[in-house]
């Protein structure tokens, strides 16, 4: 199952009334079986100079039984994505961030790529499968995905700011993951602020709080 060549993404879009050339802008992934409306409403909580862009997913999530929503890539167990559903999702992360210009009327400034889950696991892997492009990565409860084009070296996190939330008592994605995906990136020198919360697998009011003061204000 493949999405259409070239095809966008359906997104939710909020571009302040004062934005010009070089707005930053926060793009947001959901998690598997949800759409683009599960995390949109987090743009009240981030400052108020932000665009924010929060796509669905490429592929339908009920042939793979995650639900009625959207999907980023079918999962295979522990940190392995199927190869095909995930470089897919990928592509169209590229075509979507490419085409900024044109959804927000303006050229964007400093870019946020995060998510959920499914969205944080993305976000993470396409921040380190392009890694001329300078993101600051928000990872809420992914992981580090086992998969032919994701690679942890000093090239692949030169240009990535990461945040990696995670909870310890998370029954979808395992905390080990965590530990193991985060001890990788660290030991290639990335710039990665890692914090645990004594939760399960959601976003607490206080890893958002988290995030937002470690983004900083644009």
């Amino acid at each position: 199952m493949t999405p259409a060549s070239g095809d966008p993404l359906t997104a939710e879009v909020h571009v302040p009334a004062d934005a010009e050339n070089g707005v930053p802008v926060l793009v947001l992934l959901h998690g598997r079986g949800a759409d683009r409306s599960d995390l949109f409403s987090m743009r009240r909580s981030f400052p108020s100079q932000w665009a924010v862009i929060a796509p669905d997913a490429p592929f339908p999530a009920a042939p793979w039984g995650y639900g009625p929503g959207r999907a980023w890539y079918r999962y295979m167990g522990r940190n392995t994505p199927e190869p095909e559903s995930f470089s897919a999702s990928l592509n169209a992360i590229d075509r979507l961030l490419n085409s900024l210009p044109a959804t927000l009327g303006h050229e964007p400034g400093r870019i946020a790529l995060g998510g959920f889950s499914q969205g944080g696991t993305v976000s993470l892997a396409y921040a380190l499968t392009h890694p001329a492009r300078t993101l600051s990565v928000l990872n809420f409860s992914g992981f580090l995905a086992d998969h032919p084009d994701v690679a942890a070296d000093a090239e692949s996190v030169a240009n990535a700011r990461i945040f990696w939330g995670h909870g310890t008592a998370d029954p979808a994605i395992p905390f080990e993951l965590a530990i193991e995906g985060r001890e990788l990136l660290r030991r290639v020198g990335a710039d990665l602020e890692a914090r645990d919360y004594r939760i399960g697998h959601s976003i607490s009011p206080d890893e958002l709080r988290d995030a937002v003061e470690w983004l900083g204000p644009g």
